[in-house]
């Protein structure tokens, strides 16, 4: 008589009966999955916290942070901690009284998808301190500042003039009330030669508490060629229209204001102050006229401006 093989024997039971055998067996899983759905399952959440804060009108401002998220424990079946998603559970908190100096996170807060049930167990951090301030309105003036360099010969008239030369901020009194300027984005002069440049800037960044109005503004610079200036003392003055006529006095200082490539090149004798005596003039008498000096490209200062001829 030949002994069957352990494989053998085990392979005859497997075919035995076998659909019986299968349905015994789905039954046992159903019945796991049934068993461990139920239980308690715990699982720690980062939740989105969403505040809704004071309206503008109760000049009510939050000062501090509000956290982003909080860390939050919750209890349910093993099924519902598997389709729990961080992403699907939302915390909202009510702040809109403006009068909370503390707040403890409670369980009401926090909703989750529907459908899925759970507990919450603890918060992380449990509680909050909250600062209010009373909310301002200032306007403050506008500062402008100039980056880059013009083409050469060129140079920036003055300071860049803003439009609106002040804005409007609001928050905080703390903030607003030491706040003596609101800076403007670089105005780039780079390459810019004569003209008017008128260009829209937006604001350096501000505090989050602050709010600005308008939040952008228009900066016009103006570029103008390079100018130096240069004295010259006692040039005697040069009636023209009457022969041998004289001046009083007889010589008038000269400040002239030029491009610094002309200038340069400016010889004293070609600096001659003159005065214009328009005929016909009596054979002898006095007038007092303008003394003029014209050099093309240059602006001229004299002193004394207005002189006696005399012939």
């Amino acid at each position: 008589m030949t002994t069957a093989t352990f494989g053998e024997r085990a392979a005859g039971f497997l075919r035995e009966n076998w659909r019986e055998k299968l349905l015994s067996f789905g039954c046992a899983l159903l019945l796991y999955s049934l068993v461990h759905g139920g239980q308690d399952a715990r699982r720690s959440i980062v939740v989105d916290l969403e505040a809704s804060l004071p309206p503008e009108h109760a000049n009510k401002i939050l000062v501090g942070n509000i956290p982003k998220s909080i860390r939050v424990t919750v209890r349910g079946t093993n099924q519902a901690m598997d389709e729990l998603r961080a992403s699907t559970v939302a915390m909202q908190v009510d702040l809109t009284s403006g009068r909370e100096s503390h707040l403890i996170f409670e369980p009401k807060m926090v909703q989750g998808p529907q459908g899925v049930k759970f507990e919450v167990e603890q918060f992380d951090p449990p509680s909050m301190d909250l600062q209010w301030e009373e909310r301002i309105v200032r306007d403050v003036p506008v500062q402008v500042s100039v980056v880059g360099t013009p083409a050469h010969g060129f140079v920036v008239k003055g300071v860049p003039i803003a439009d609106p030369p002040r804005v409007r901020v609001t928050g905080p009194m703390s903030d607003v009330a030491v706040l003596q300027h609101v800076r403007a984005d670089g105005f780039d002069v780079t390459g810019l030669s004569e003209g008017s440049y008128p260009r829209q800037l937006a604001f350096e960044r501000l505090s989050p508490r602050l709010g600005l109005e308008p939040t952008r503004i228009i900066v016009t610079a103006e570029i103008m060629r390079e100018i130096a200036e240069r004295p010259f003392a006692k040039l005697p003055v040069v009636v023209v229209g009457t022969p041998k006529a004289k001046t009083l006095p007889a010589e008038v200082d000269v400040r002239l204001v030029c491009p610094p490539d002309l200038l340069r090149g400016l010889r004293a004798e070609q600096v001659v102050p003159r005065v214009v005596l328009h005929a016909p003039v009596a054979k002898e008498g006095s007038e007092s006229r303008p003394v003029e000096v014209r050099i093309d490209r240059c602006e001229a200062h004299v002193t004394p401006r207005d002189v006696v001829v005399r012939w």
